[in-house]
């Protein structure tokens, strides 16, 4: 469809702005003082915007093989594009792609002035592939996001970067585009206000393809763990959005989109401000829950949470039935050495029970090779994860990210490799690790064999469940839930090599738990999913 191009009364050419060809596109001129405005944006040019969120490839978060069982084709719809999507003018067409859901058509590069780019380092390969289908269609690209932000010098045939916080950025490069000389390069060390962030434009998204919904309520993180890029990105001190745009949020998502599924905050830690979160957003979402009272939250927080008891009773009040934590290792010395100051004396074994008795599944990442890990680590780990019942256990090798202090570290030492994947679970690593790297990939694979096997996993499961406080806010049963179960009965009773540790659990749980024999259906296919994974990428070494 051709798009109208209004320009003010200059001496540029109509077939340009600011230097930028418009060769594709029928172009008028109009008398049109700068001044006049459209839905409070300058109008000066309208531009049809293709947001493009690139495929993750089959990765331990991805559950790719695990939504084969649910009919739907990714976790989540991309938050940060849905975002910026809010922040562009209003009356700029656009066309959201999802990658994850389907390709991108010639059609939509041929719709498209310009494409907005966003990702994360493990998209690296497909966003790639995405900017070169734009630039051989002569669509102008702009990228942003955590892989650009940390690695924007590798992609020389982007057009433009906005860097960092959108909330800051992204007006200077909207502003210099309507002038006409936008720069290549837009970043900040400045925070962005959250409470200017505006709520996603949900309607881009094809929310019927999504297993959960995504929201944000704060940046930031008070810890400063050496490997994490959080501080870099975000900052040490963490910033909220208000409670009144929260709840406009979940109203929007309830209410406008209708959904009824669970939504998951995103914050790197929920709890980094945790009087505010505590003494005024947990009540207001206890509050909307009232009427509502079934949808399940989930979240990323710090291990102090199971000091609080009062907190953790608020939250599974509120609906929260998931919270991934950082347990890292339980080596102490490691814990030092990586900074990872809140892990450290204390019993985490007792912490994660005491979080599971609440109500909370404990989700764990954990990390082998830091420089103080001897090779009994390997079984170190293995007896925490099966002892503590954390079911979804993420254990990776340890990877130097951009902007770390590890990073930096490493860097002087110069024991940084080649450029890593972002994936959690390969059996590779960018360091130079003072444990022999054969004795570190084969310890590691050998854990991951031993905590996925069908029998170690579902008995790790039955562990959790026996300690775990069945939530109160439940998902209505509904007749897609019965094809998944009828999924996973003829999958995983009849056909999966764990066949018979998947009855012996369901029958344990109707028997014992019966109250979470729907969470036991679910784990039961996450495992499948997990072992799927390490077949295809941590064996891959």
């Amino acid at each position: 469809m051709p798009i109208n191009l209004i320009f003010t009364q200059s001496d540029l050419p109509p077939s340009k702005l600011g230097g930028i060809q418009w060769p594709r596109r029928q172009v008028r001129t109009e008398p049109l003082s700068s001044r006049q405005r459209v839905d409070g944006y300058p109008a000066v040019f309208f531009m049809n915007v293709l947001l493009i969120y690139p495929e993750f490839p089959d990765t331990f978060w991805s559950f790719k093989h695990a939504l084969k069982f649910t009919g739907q084709k990714a976790l989540a719809p991309p938050l940060g594009l849905l975002t910026i999507a809010a922040m562009l003018p209003p009356e700029w067409p656009k066309r959201l792609v999802d990658m994850n859901i389907r390709k991108v058509s010639e059609e939509d590069v041929a719709w498209a002035d310009y494409a907005f780019i966003s990702a994360m380092i493990v998209q690296r390969e497909s966003a790639r592939q995405a900017i070169a289908q734009c630039k051989k269609a002569g669509v102008k690209v702009v990228a942003g996001g955590p892989l650009f932000t940390s690695e924007y010098e590798n992609f020389e045939e982007v057009d433009h970067f906005v860097l960092n916080e959108a909330e800051v950025t992204l007006s200077l490069f909207l502003a210099d585009l309507e002038q006409g000389c936008a720069k290549r390069v837009y970043s900040t060390t400045e925070f962005a206000d959250m409470c200017k962030s505006p709520i996603p434009l949900w309607k881009l998204a094809d929310l019927n393809q999504y297993t959960m919904m995504s929201i944000q309520f704060s940046r930031g993180c008070p810890h400063d763990c050496e490997f994490c890029n959080v501080i870099a990105l975000f900052g040490k001190r963490p910033r909220h959005k208000s409670v009144s745009q929260i709840i406009s949020e979940l109203d929007s998502l309830y209410h406008g989109q209708k959904w009824r599924r669970g939504i998951f905050f995103v914050d790197d830690n929920l709890i980094g401000d945790k009087r505010y979160f505590k003494n005024e957003l947990l009540p207001a979402l206890i509050e909307w829950q009232q009427d509502k009272g079934q949808i399940p939250f989930n979240t990323q927080v710090s291990i102090n949470l199971a000091d609080d008891e009062q907190l953790m009773n608020m939250m599974h009040e509120a609906g929260f039935d998931i919270v991934f934590i950082g347990i890292e290792t339980p080596d102490e010395n490691s814990l030092d050495e990586c900074g990872k100051t809140q892990n450290k004396n204390r019993d985490l074994i007792k912490d994660v029970k005491r979080i599971q008795q609440a109500g909370l599944q404990v989700q764990g990442g954990f990390v082998i090779g830091f420089d103080s890990d001897k090779p009994t680590i390997f079984q170190q780990q293995i007896d925490f994860i099966q002892e503590s019942g954390i079911v979804t256990a993420m254990v990776g090798l340890l990877i130097a990210l951009p902007n770390t202090r590890l990073y930096e570290r490493l860097r002087r030492e110069g024991r940084l490799l080649d450029e890593m994947s972002g994936d959690n679970v390969l059996a590779s690593t960018n360091v130079v690790t003072v444990m022999d790297s054969k004795i570190l990939v084969e310890g590691y694979v050998s854990l991951m064999n031993y905590i996925y096997a069908p029998t170690n996993y579902y008995q790790r499961v039955r562990t959790f469940l026996e300690n775990f406080k069945a939530p109160e806010v439940k998902v209505p049963f509904k007749f897609g839930h019965i094809l998944t179960v009828l999924h996973s009965i003829f999958l995983l009773g009849f056909v999966d090599e764990g066949r018979l540790q998947y009855w012996k659990l369901l029958l344990w749980t109707l028997f014992h738990r019966p109250k979470l024999l729907s969470d036991a259906i679910l784990f039961t296919i996450y495992g499948y999913h997990f072992r799927k994974v390490c077949t295809l990428q941590v064996f891959q070494k």
